[in-house]
């Protein structure tokens, strides 16, 4: 209940953020699917490892020229239409995925895929907090980083079953293809889910405000939360809009000192340290690192399944701290466990022994400690900066900008995202994991600082109170 005395619809907020966070899930499990391909990519397509590299993280490509546009296309089309569009994308390049019999044609199949999780990350997490209210905003948004992480782990589960029940991922499954394809195909079904819910859900009020459309934005407000509310928060938000021209790109950039915003900055700042703490290491080579970290296929993929269910029970933590101690102390506690935990991977992979073959192996003592290590720090970055960068990038913008701040920090989040995904392969080959590893553990000790220094907490405030 709000201080007019309306109380605002949860059941309703609820369904929204349901059908809006299934982008989630989809941006997960087409982020995770690949997890376990690898050796069908190599031996179908005849790939090096760097070969490997550029096909696994051609994605990316695709995930950062997505949520470039998907932030502008978002003050155009609207965010519904815009997540409407997405999930076609997810669609159409899980099956193309699975189908196809050249590199190319994969690779361009996986760039569709990845406009559709790029666009899917940053409007969910804005259209979640255009229609939550301020006091439990963090916990719904939140939801779309459970989202993720479950769509990570069904896709570690089905990569699994189907890697197990045809003997390997390389073997033929239902149908005479193998069970690699099948892992892709299998994406299909929640996007065709998304797709028909998406016509369920309202557009933004906050959108159709930019865009002049006062009755339709009073109405949702209305169903959102009460006639009273409704009418304040018209208002407010009408008054959030520039007088004398709609959301643009160049709202990024400070009038009077030139130059980016500082607000703007400090989003940049959580959407790349997000990625150079290393963690898409673990979602997309999860079964590849712990194979060269001495563990069977079979073994390596039940670690991944591991991982996803720790993350999703790590994210139920910050579901009910995010909206009382705040966004600001859950980064810092993240970035500190991310250290230890990463500095802790580097001791195991750097005392570990190489066979007659170069592939390294930890003893018992070392290997126990680098699963440890590595689930302690799936748990810390899932308490803190894998749902935390999202919720701050959806709520810190004033409306004005928050479009065009999005397609920015969104973009720089992915391409940091491919950078790192395009250069574990070759980084892990040619200097070792221990090396490696030691960057990421580094990036996460000056995440620390950073943090302390530039990010401003934004817990309990609405959206209309966002300075930029």
């Amino acid at each position: 209940m709000d201080e007019t005395g309306n109380r605002a619809n949860i059941g309703l907020i609820i369904a929204i953020v349901s059908v809006a966070t299934i982008g989630g899930l989809l941006f997960g499990y087409d982020s995770g699917a690949v997890n376990g391909t690898q050796d069908g990519l190599k031996s179908t397509f005849a790939l090096s490892d760097s070969g490997l590299g550029f096909t696994v993280g051609s994605l990316l490509i695709g995930c950062f020229v997505g949520a470039f546009l998907a932030g502008r296309l978002a003050d155009l089309m609207g965010r519904r239409k815009v997540m409407m569009l997405t999930a076609v994308l997810f669609l159409i390049g899980a099956l193309v995925q699975g189908f196809s019999e050249v590199q190319w044609l994969f690779v361009a199949a996986r760039m569709m895929g990845g406009m559709a999780v790029g666009a899917a990350s940053v409007l969910s997490p804005a259209y979640i907090s255009e229609v939550a209210p301020a006091n439990i905003r963090g916990r719904m948004t939140t939801i779309q980083q459970i989202m993720i992480i479950s769509g990570l782990t069904a896709a570690f589960v089905v990569n699994y079953y189907l890697a197990a029940t045809a003997g390997a991922s390389t073997n033929p499954f239902w149908g005479g293809y193998q069970a690699w394809r099948w892992m892709y195909w299998m994406q299909a079904i929640p996007a065709a889910v998304f797709l028909v819910a998406l016509f369920f859900i309202p557009e933004s009020p906050r959108y159709l405000v930019a865009k002049g459309r006062f009755d339709e934005a009073t109405r949702v407000l209305t169903s959102l939360f009460g006639r009273d509310t409704a009418a304040r928060k018209l208002v407010e938000i009408q008054a959030s809009f520039s007088a004398d021209h709609r959301p643009r790109l160049r709202d990024v950039l400070d009038p009077v000192k030139g130059g980016v915003r500082p607000i703007v900055w400090a989003g940049l700042l959580l959407a790349v340290f997000q990625q150079l703490v290393g963690i898409n290491v673990i979602f997309y080579y999860g079964a590849t690192l712990w194979q060269l970290g001495g563990f069977t296929e079979d073994q390596a993929l039940q670690i991944n399944i591991v991982s996803g269910v720790v993350s999703i029970l790590a994210c139920l933590v910050t579901v009910a701290l995010v909206d009382k101690i705040g966004r600001k102390p859950l980064l810092l506690i993240g970035s500190a466990g991310m250290t230890v935990t990463l500095f802790a991977l580097v001791y195991a992979f750097g005392n570990g022994t190489l066979d007659a073959d170069g592939n390294l192996q930890l003893n018992e003592q070392l290997g126990i400690l680098a699963l440890i290590a590595a689930n302690l720090y799936v748990i810390f970055f899932n308490v803190s900066w894998g749902p935390i960068m999202w919720v701050m990038l959806g709520e810190m913008f004033p409306n004005q900008l928050r479009g065009s701040a999005l397609a920015v920090c969104g973009f720089a989040q992915w391409f940091s995202n491919y950078l790192i995904a395009q250069s574990f392969p070759v980084m892990a080959a040619g200097l070792g994991l221990a090396v490696t590893y030691s960057f990421y553990a580094v990036a996460a000790l000056i995440s620390f600082f950073l943090v302390q220094k530039f990010i401003i907490e934004t817990k309990g405030k609405e959206l209309e109170e966002m300075k930029g």
